[in-house]
């Protein structure tokens, strides 16, 4: 994931919800339980931990049984430690005392809450990175020291993967044609790892390491689900059966949900977003915008989806005076910049969702050669009395800048495809009148037109043209 181009940009849950759903955590309340037990007679050893016989003592007072109740214990502990619930008063003793952040579970603000909670949530995917312990024991050597080669175990690569199998459902989440709030498939997580995005086929060994990866990943969202990241619903047990066995129940091989389902929760969005950010990726939330000028919304907007831009528009908005919000975001569509066409896109967007009251604004810009288009288009859209009609040249100016922005929005798109058939269609000599456009992008939407027009002849048309305008602008 490159850290220059920013990620879609992510809507939050409101911090108060947030906390109260860090709160509830099962892993964070448990540490925040044991830091309130803890006492004079509570001692841990050289790494923090609690001291073995003491255990026990910790699963009984947090109600838990079982044979993964001591193993619980010991992690809601951990958690307590680093995230500043439980201070270490004296490490040659092994003696604590709650730490500073406690209190502010009960007594901070919502913001104080999370931040603890993003403290736990580093300690559970660091653990996360870590193999079975028993094997780490039997890797120690004579001199105390793992030795990871005999473990087949690199630490810095299990934490980049771990990190980057986040980052992908993130993105997934995040992403306007993601499945948004929906689960992701397991399968299809492990293989944005694993399989080359330009291979066809994946081959047996592909195959063979997606499924690993799956297994995998199915221990770490076994352990990121206590701490409130996920949603998960864990692989089919009986998917790990051994060959020669018989399955306890019938089973349904089409049933996708057997091979492990995992859903990001508003909590976890939050907390990948805040890790996202501290490794340097730019990875915007709506709502950043709203006490920014109209410059900062026309270019932070840009490569937002139009759900996300509506959204964070819609806010922008509701911050300001319809008439003195048009007049800022036409002042800051102006310009013959590479990005002006696009500004003027999502300058026409944003107009679309103001009043009537915003009518003068527009009006005073109906002689403006860059914005009497998109002004005359905003009036007769809603029934505006004595709109002059535009000029041939303003025209074909604004479709000139109209196929620009879209390009600049979507690439290549279907329906960028669809208006350029549509434009060619409706005017048999555009391309004769379209390369003399005194717009610094005529060139490349010619060129554009005739890479996306499926007609031979039309295609040669639009090259043709784009060939005139360009030596026209010297280019």
């Amino acid at each position: 994931m490159s850290d220059s181009s920013p990620l879609p940009p992510v809507r939050l849950h409101p911090e108060a919800e947030l906390a109260r759903a860090a709160l509830s955590t099962p892993l964070l309340s448990r540490a925040a339980r044991l830091a309130r037990w803890a006492g004079p007679g509570t001692r841990v050893d050289a790494g923090g931990s609690l001291v073995e016989d003491q255990l026990p003592a910790a699963a009984e007072a947090l109600g838990l049984s079982g044979e993964d109740a001591v193993a619980d214990a010991g992690e809601a502990w951990r958690v307590a430690v680093d995230a500043g619930l439980v201070a270490i008063t004296d490490e040659e003793t092994g003696t604590v005392a709650a730490g500073d952040e406690l209190a502010l579970l009960t007594g901070g603000s919502p913001h104080d809450v999370l931040t603890v909670w993003l403290s736990a949530l580093e300690t559970v995917v660091a653990d996360a990175s870590v193999p079975d312990l028993d094997g780490l024991v039997d890797a120690m050597d004579e001199g105390g020291e793992v030795d990871f080669s005999s473990l087949d175990w690199d630490p810095e690569a299990e934490a980049e993967f771990l990190d980057g199998v986040l980052g992908n459902l993130y993105l997934l989440t995040v992403s306007e044609e993601g499945p948004g709030q929906g689960p992701v498939p397991l399968p299809a997580l492990a293989a944005s790892m694993i399989v080359p995005s330009d291979m066809g086929e994946p081959t047996n060994d592909v195959l063979e390491q997606v499924s690993d990866a799956m297994m995998r990943l199915d221990d770490q969202f076994r352990m990121l689900e206590p701490v409130g990241l996920v949603e998960y619903q864990p692989v089919d047990e009986a998917l790990m059966t051994d060959a020669d066995e018989e399955p306890a129940a019938p089973v349904d091989d089409t049933d996708v949900s057997r091979y492990g389902l995992v859903r990001l929760t508003p909590l976890g969005v939050y907390g990948l977003r805040a890790r996202l950010l501290e490794a340097g990726l730019q990875a915007p939330a709506v709502g950043e915008l709203a006490d920014k000028g109209a410059d900062a919304l026309l270019d932070g907007t840009a490569r937002f989806g139009q759900s996300a831009a509506r959204a964070e528009t819609e806010q922008w908005l509701a911050c300001r005076e319809p008439l003195a919000a048009a007049r800022e975001l036409l002042a800051a569509a102006r310009g013959a910049d590479a990005a002006a066409p696009l500004r003027r896109l999502r300058c026409q967007q944003a107009l679309s969702l103001v009043g009537v009251e915003a009518e003068p604004a527009l009006r005073e810009v109906l002689d403006d050669p860059e914005l009497g288009g998109l002004a005359r288009v905003w009036l007769s859209e809603r029934g505006a009395p004595d709109v002059p009609a535009p000029s041939q040249e303003l025209v074909f100016w604004l479709t000139v800048d109209t196929v620009a922005a879209q390009l600049a929005a979507e690439g290549n798109s279907e329906e960028l495809q669809a208006l350029v058939e549509g434009l060619a269609e409706q005017h048999s000599a555009f391309f004769a009148a379209a390369w003399r456009v005194d717009h610094p992008a005529t060139a490349d939407v010619l060129e554009a037109m005739g890479r996306l027009h499926p007609d031979k002849k039309v295609a040669k048309e639009a090259r043709k043209a784009a060939f005139k305008a360009r030596s026209q602008q010297g280019g």
